[in-house]
């Protein structure tokens, strides 16, 4: 899928490359919930300098944070593959869970029995109202790649623009040489 069919959970927003939107320019967001009332979502691939041990939680790690989206960035949310251990979970996919009680992600962390390969900490979200999302994947403002959920959880998530094009194919794998300004080219 790429432009016309209904979103659902656990699909990716590929921005184009001539994004040039400072919010999304080379981002892949993942889709949390999509409902006729809206969508919320959080990029994947915006690594920040600060770590979870410098927010005022007391989880003992030293994650990385990752800024989720321009909407309210002095919220936290998070990802995990630990639905069955997390209370108030969310199911994004069949691996993927959003969110739940942040006092059994705390355990986890204590216990090591979660890491960034399967919790990944965000700030701020990615949101649209009623119709809005729709209207930019037809308008070409997103490519939408379905059923790579293992990619939330990439080992090199500032990679993973390219990744997820290549994983598309065809004429989208095309796009991952395309340049930062093809102005200068």
């Amino acid at each position: 899928m790429h432009r016309t069919a209904t979103l659902v959970p656990g699909d990716l927003l590929i921005a184009p490359p001539e994004v040039r939107d400072t919010n999304f320019r080379r981002t892949v967001v993942l889709i949390c919930e999509h409902t006729t009332e809206g969508s919320f979502g959080l990029i994947l691939n915006r690594t920040l300098k600060a770590r979870v041990c410098d927010l005022p939680l007391d989880l003992g790690s030293t994650a990385p944070l990752s800024l989720g989206g321009p909407v309210q960035t002095n919220t936290l949310h998070f990802l995990h593959s630990h639905g069955g251990l997390v209370q108030d979970t969310i199911q994004v996919t069949g691996r993927v869970h959003w969110g739940g009680e942040l006092s059994a992600v705390r355990l986890l962390l204590e216990v090591e029995a979660a890491t960034p390969r399967d919790l990944r900490f965000f700030l701020g979200y990615a949101g649209w109202s009623a119709g809005q999302l729709e209207d930019e994947i037809q308008s070409g403002g997103w490519f939408v790649l379905r059923g790579h959920d293992q990619l939330v959880f990439a080992d090199e998530p500032d990679g993973l623009w390219r990744t997820a094009l290549a994983r598309m194919g065809g004429e989208y794998a095309l796009l991952v040489n395309y340049p930062d300004d093809p102005r200068s080219n």
